[in-house]
C-alpha cells in the first residue's frame, strides 16, 4: 500500500487546508510556509533560468551583454559589478548587488527570500547563499511545505571559496569568512570567522 502524501488537514497557518485566501506566491513573499506549485512562481523561475542560461553562455569578451542580462535578471545591480559565470539563482529578482562587488565562478544565490549583497563584497568560487528552508516536522515536509529566510551580506565582506551561508543569516560589514565555512548564525562586523559551523576567531582592529 502506498503512503498517504495528502498532508495534514490543517495547514501551517492554523486554517483548514485550502482556506488561506492568499496564493502560494503571496505566502512565499510574506515569508510564510508555502507550496511551490503556483503557476506565477513557475513562470518567474522559468524566466530567470532562461536569463541565467543566456548569461552562462557568454564569454569574457561580452561584458556589455553580461551587464544587460544581469540588469534583466536581478532586482538591482550597482556599477562595476562582476559575477563570473556560471551563476545560479531561483528567481533573480530578489537578489540585490551593491557596486564594485566581485563574485568568482559558481555563485549560487537561491533567492526564495531576498538576498542583499552590499558594496565592495568579495565572493570566492562556489559560494552558496541559501535562503530556502524546510520544516523539521515530517508531515509538513512530506506535504511539500517550505519557506525561506533572507540573507544580508554587509559592505566589504570577503567570503572565501566554498562558503555556505544558511537561511536567515546576516554578515556584518568588513567581516572575513574563511574558505569552506558554513555560516549558520549572524556574524558581527569586522571579525574573522572560520569552520563548520562558522565561529569568530578574532576581531579586525
Amino acid at each position: 500500500m502506498s503512503a498517504d502524501r495528502s498532508g495534514p488537514a490543517v495547514d501551517p497557518t492554523g486554517l483548514p487546508r485550502g482556506e488561506d485566501p492568499r496564493s502560494m506566491r503571496e505566502r512565499m513573499v510574506a515569508g510564510d510556509l508555502y507550496i511551490a506549485d503556483d503557476p506565477e512562481l513557475a513562470e518567474e523561475a522559468d524566466r530567470a533560468h532562461d536569463l541565467v542560461a543566456a548569461y552562462n553562455a557568454t564569454t569574457s569578451r561580452q561584458r556589455p551583454l553580461r551587464r544587460r542580462l544581469l540588469e534583466q535578471l536581478l532586482g538591482s545591480i550597482g556599477e562595476e559589478v562582476e559575477l563570473r559565470p556560471p551563476l545560479h539563482v531561483d528567481y533573480g529578482t530578489r537578489v540585490t548587488v551593491g557596486p564594485r562587488t566581485f563574485a568568482n565562478f559558481g555563485l549560487m544565490a537561491l533567492d526564495v527570500a531576498p538576498i542583499t549583497i552590499g558594496a565592495d563584497v568579495m565572493i570566492g568560487p562556489n559560494v552558496q547563499l541559501l535562503t530556502p528552508t524546510h520544516p523539521v516536522d515530517p508531515d509538513l515536509r512530506r506535504a511539500k511545505w517550505e519557506a525561506a529566510l533572507p540573507i544580508v551580506i554587509g559592505d566589504n565582506v570577503w567570503l572565501g571559496g566554498g562558503v555556505v551561508v544558511c537561511p536567515g543569516v546576516t554578515i556584518g560589514a568588513d567581516t572575513v569568512v574563511g574558505a569552506g565555512a558554513v555560516v549558520t548564525r549572524d556574524l558581527p562586523a569586522r571579525v574573522v570567522a572560520v569552520g563548520n559551523p562558522a565561529r569568530v576567531v578574532r576581531s579586525i582592529d
